[in-house]
């Protein structure tokens, strides 16, 4: 039995030396496991390849014309990978060094059970995205069998070639909620233990400038992305029901198309523009108290109509065969 731990990067230079370290402490937890460790870099500018060299694994690099996403990382280290058992985890993540037997022992008694994860411990909470995610996805993370695996989480490799690649290399976002959708319509269940699997350190930069970044690196089309190739595969339905986002999104624009009528009833009444400026400030407020904080508050509702901006231009973005061979090469074999 072979295990293939695949560590997707982009400029992580601070953090994969101690993420890989903790997967090869990890390991020793498995001895009767062969294993291999995949770093499959979506084209880091910084150390992060300099570094990783340095330890005894695989490194996987894009090449033009492929291009970086979410979707790509997983899918590169697949590629490249030769376990029977795939361990997808970011380059930021540190592998909770008891895992592993459990895991194991999980998918061993559960052959229809296509992966297993564990708690995701959020270690930056300054950033109010993580703050706001960690408080957004709660009820995905609760223990027991689960409809995805954010985060991350132990796959075997017969259900994922059952379900015909690991991630959509078009994918910027919702790279493991369309794994998970695509391994359920094929009958397999996904199963999330009752302890740690990994600390994730997340980014330590301004809220807003990490959502500017998110929309320049398009990862924020990632909604529109999944729509579009839920539409091409015959299972539109079942993203739409199991992402409340979408709804959400929708939402967000009924608000603007209100808030554009109260803005030109404003030319005709004053009380157009009283109209504008409530309607303005009540989902703030709203949000604000949901939150029990401003800042998350007015954050949350920014955040929305970011999302709700690139949901179209994800829905128009050229899509290639999802799981075509992507563009890379074996920087260390």
């Amino acid at each position: 039995m072979k295990l293939s731990v695949i560590l997707k990067t982009l400029n992580e230079e601070n953090r994969i030396g101690a993420a890989i370290e903790s997967v090869i402490a990890a390991l020793k937890a498995v001895p009767h496991i062969e294993s291999e460790i995949i770093v499959a870099d979506s084209g880091s500018k910084d150390r992060t390849i300099e570094i990783a060299s340095r330890y005894p694994v695989i490194i996987a690099q894009i090449q033009a014309p492929a291009k970086a996403s979410c979707g790509v990382g997983p899918q590169l280290g697949f590629q490249y990978s030769k376990g029977e058992f795939i361990a997808l985890m970011d380059g930021d993540m540190l592998l909770d060094p008891t895992f592993l037997p459990e895991a194991f022992d999980y998918l061993d008694k559960h052959p229809r059970v296509a992966g297993v994860s564990g708690d995701i411990n959020e270690v930056n909470l300054d950033n109010l995205e993580f703050t706001r995610r960690v408080q957004r996805i709660a009820s995905q993370v609760k223990h027991g069998v689960r409809d995805r695996l954010n985060g991350g989480g132990v796959y075997r490799r017969a259900a994922i070639e059952e379900a015909g690649y690991f991630s959509d290399r078009n994918l910027h976002a919702f790279e493991e909620f369309d794994l998970a959708q695509r391994l359920r319509l094929r009958g397999w269940t996904l199963y999330r233990l009752d302890r740690r699997y990994v600390d994730h350190f997340g980014h330590n930069i301004n809220s807003y400038v990490l959502l500017t970044r998110r929309w320049s690196s398009k990862y924020l089309l990632g909604t529109g992305e999944l729509l579009r190739a839920g539409w091409q595969q015959g299972r539109l339905k079942q993203v739409v029901q199991e992402n409340p986002e979408i709804k959400l999104w929708l939402g967000v624009y009924a608000w603007w198309a209100i808030l554009f009528f109260c803005l030109i009833g404003s030319l005709f009444h004053p009380i157009g523009l009283l109209a504008f400026v409530a309607l303005l400030v009540l989902p703030i407020v709203a949000m604000s108290i949901k939150k029990k904080s401003l800042e998350l508050g007015l954050y949350a509702i920014v955040a929305w109509c970011f999302h709700a901006a690139a949901l179209p231009f994800g829905i128009l973005s050229r899509r290639k065969d999802p799981g075509s061979w992507i563009e890379s090469k074996l920087l260390k074999p």
